[in-house]
């Protein structure tokens, strides 16, 4: 029997999970969708054989025809719906972030640890990219020895109007948070972010460069641009003492032409980071009879937010800023 996912959220992240659940992944099926905006959900309803729309998120999680749930809907909201979930111990996938807030995520971690097992997994899909799961293998099997530097590229084409300095960091730079403890396997014990000259093409203070050292003396830097222009450009290499890992973001045709060679970049999120995202559902969605916990738990959702707030502190101040957390509970491994 297929496991039915009930969605809230159905913007631009909400929609495009509903088109990989309903056109790419095995043993799933939507059965509900919640959104302020009923058009959003009528869209997504009329698509979705079998879906039923809900006025009221909390409605959603508690319907008994809904096995586990998806959170797509603005950050702020995060951990009101993820508490739902965890009331009546329904599974959830939170896009990030589990929360702005490091106590709410602590909360989250409390409820979650008074479970005994988890519930909770957070979108940091990057975790599933083919590119960064062969570098996070490649340094683990330790033929070139121990990494140095990471270097870490976030370039979008442009950024909404409404987008402020801190949401570079909240909303961009807090993938290359988690991406760098995956592929490191280490924390972050300070960070910096620099300002150089701003683009004079941005409102706000663009691009930033975070600087995350790590526990075992790693350096990671971060570029984060989001009003590149030229298109969506996510990258990495990482610098070991015998040698480099790069990433080369898949493409599909290179073309040559007047002496030059040439390909075409994403616009957006979505065609760079598409096997990314189809992966970590179908893993997630595999995993849920098993009660097993895959991907980014709460507490990797916390480490990310307070990794976060500690940059907004550096980016205030123009100083390194020391990351402080919390012991991390058994249940996390």
């Amino acid at each position: 029997m297929a496991i039915r996912i009930g969605l809230i959220g159905a913007g631009v992240m909400g929609a495009e999970h509903a088109r990989i659940l309903t056109t790419a992944l095995s043993g799933v099926q939507l059965s509900a969708v919640s959104d302020p905006d009923a058009e959003r959900v009528a869209r997504i309803v009329e698509t979705c054989q079998g879906a039923r729309g809900f006025a009221d998120p909390v409605e959603l999680i508690r319907d008994i025809t809904v096995d586990a749930v998806i959170v797509a809907s603005p950050d702020q909201t995060h951990c009101n719906l993820v508490l739902a979930c965890l009331d009546i111990e329904k599974p959830v996938l939170c896009e990030k972030p589990l929360s702005p807030s490091v106590e709410e995520c602590l909360t989250v971690i409390g409820r979650e640890q008074a479970l005994a097992r988890r519930i909770v997994t957070v979108g940091y899909m990057r975790r599933f990219d083919p590119g960064y799961i062969e570098m996070k293998q490649r340094l683990d099997q330790g033929e070139l020895g121990a990494a140095l530097v990471m270097h870490c590229i976030h370039r979008n084409v442009a950024a909404p109007s409404f987008t402020t300095a801190q949401m570079l960091i909240t909303n961009s730079a807090v993938h290359e948070i988690d991406i760098a403890r995956f592929v490191l396997s280490q924390e972050v014990s300070q960070v910096s972010v620099l300002t150089p000259r701003k683009s004079r093409l941005s409102n706000v203070q663009d691009p930033q460069i975070m600087l995350l050292e790590m526990d075992d003396g790693v350096v990671v830097d971060a570029e984060i641009f989001v009003n590149a222009q030229y298109g969506y450009d996510v990258s990495a290499e990482l610098v070991c003492e015998k040698g480099t890992i790069a990433l080369h973001p898949p493409n599909d045709v290179r073309w040559k032409h007047s002496a030059r060679e040439s390909y075409a970049l994403p616009s957006d999120w979505r065609a760079r980071f598409t096997l990314a995202y189809r992966a970590e559902l179908q893993a997630w969605v595999d995993a849920l009879p098993r009660g097993a916990g895959v991907g980014a738990s709460a507490w990797d959702g916390y480490v990310a937010t307070a990794v976060a707030t500690a940059a907004l502190k550096s980016l205030a101040s123009g100083r390194p800023t020391e990351v402080k957390l919390a012991s991390r509970p058994a249940l996390y491994g």
